[in-house]
């Protein structure tokens, strides 16, 4: 599906321009807050334990129920709560922009964790939102749309702010950022809510128990949300330290913001439409098999880069198709996640099987860390690709059940 086709069907063009609010701040506590630390003389032991600041997404499945029991007074139950995240992530990125690391760096890191806890919370609805609209049908463009839309805001959150960091300093790349974070409520202004949505559980304690006794019901289900973990940690593991792994191979900020995320944006939002296309002929098994396989061979590239060293086209090619194969295999996870839930309890049990599948990219950065300050870089990124393949064996063994909710319908 191409983006004229997305844009002109009114359910995905809302569900890309979703996707860029959701985009945005991910990287602000993530790549591009590793990049103002490594310039602050952290180390990478130190950079990957403060890395745990992700740990956010994992646990927003504590707090999704409050938020598909409860409704605010405006824009109704999904809309009202993706409103309210924009405007405080706005808030919490403008004074991290006023303090910074250097005026200490614990209660700036405390900043940092109420931006990852806003920015895990406007997903738990904006999943749940996309969950609702779309039909079984439009899972596949809709996975591609929002990853395109993720994606390029993501880039903008890092190769952006990497060049303004450079020209105007962090300080002021921060508040940039905040700025355009207030202006994505415009985008939740014009979105519409969704038309079928299921009435709120009756009760806090309906809106934990029903959703779960629901989606473990289910034959086999802890096999799946075992595969959901795996498939994506040798991608988690090899991309947690990024940005400390380019700079200490000597490429500058400006090269990273510049050359890397620009290719990452083109390799990515060609990889989303591609993986889109290619799961609708492969079906949901084999495209998490062969996007999977790609991906940890994909891995290897980097262990290139680590003994090139500071070679721009030999890390663009690493980089390309890296996030290339990557942007496939996360559209074959999402569309796996949206056809496990319920769209009864669409909030919850997206937030769920999210922060089950992002796990290892939130525990792993405290590892990596250490290993790479420990066997080096090239031997790391060899180990990040071993670390892929059991996922691989997790879906081929689950390949009958993959086939069964991949044919299924929505719940209602």
């Amino acid at each position: 599906m191409s983006l004229r086709e997305v844009l002109a069907n009114p359910r995905l063009a809302a569900v890309l321009f979703m996707g860029l609010a959701s985009g945005l701040p991910y990287n602000l506590t993530d790549a591009t807050l590793q990049a103002w630390f490594k310039d602050s003389g952290l180390s990478n032991t130190t950079i990957g334990a403060l890395s745990l600041i992700g740990l956010a997404y994992t646990a927003k499945v504590l707090w999704a129920p409050v938020m598909d029991r409860y409704s605010l007074p405006w824009l109704g139950r999904r809309r009202g709560w993706i409103l309210l995240c924009q405007v405080l992530l706005a808030a919490v990125l403008a004074l991290m922009a006023w303090h910074g690391p250097e005026r200490g760096l614990v209660p700036f890191a405390v900043l940092a964790i109420a931006v990852a806890v806003l920015s895990a919370s406007q997903d738990i609805v904006i999943d749940a939102w996309r969950t609702d609209v779309v039909t079984a049908e439009e899972r596949g463009p809709a996975a591609t749309a929002a990853n395109l839309g993720y994606r390029a805001a993501s880039w903008f959150a890092f190769s952006g702010a990497l060049i303004l960091a450079d020209l105007w300093g962090w300080r002021l790349t921060y508040l940039c950022m905040a700025g355009v974070m207030l202006a994505m409520t415009l985008v939740t202004l014009a979105a519409q809510e969704p038309r079928n949505l299921a009435p709120p559980p009756a009760s806090l304690a309906a809106a934990v128990k029903d959703p779960l006794r629901q989606l473990l019901a289910g034959e086999g289900m802890l096999w799946l949300l075992l595969a959901l973990v795996l498939y994506k940690v040798g991608d988690a593991f090899a991309l947690k330290l990024f940005t400390p792994f380019l700079m200490d191979v000597g490429f500058t900020k400006t090269e990273i913001g510049a050359v890397t995320k620009t290719l990452m944006l083109l390799a990515s939002v060609t990889g989303a439409i591609i993986g889109g296309l290619w799961l609708v002929k492969l079906g949901l098994l084999r495209a998490l098999l062969w996007f999977g396989f790609l991906q940890a061979l994909a891995n290897l590239g980097y262990f290139v880069v680590a003994v090139v060293g500071h070679d721009l086209t030999v890390m663009a090619v690493a980089v390309f198709v890296d996030n290339f194969v990557g942007a496939m295999g996360n559209t074959a996870l999402v569309v796996f996640i949206m056809g496990l839930c319920d769209i009864r309890f669409s909030a919850f049990q997206y937030a769920l099987l999210s922060a089950i599948a992002v796990l290892p990219r939130n525990l792993l950065g405290a590892p990596a860390g250490f290993l790479s300050d420990e066997i080096g870089w090239a031997n790391f990124y060899v180990l990040t690709f071993f670390t892929a393949l059991p996922g691989l064996v997790m879906v081929w063994w689950q390949r009958a059940r993959i086939d069964a909710i991949d044919a299924r319908q929505p719940s209602h």
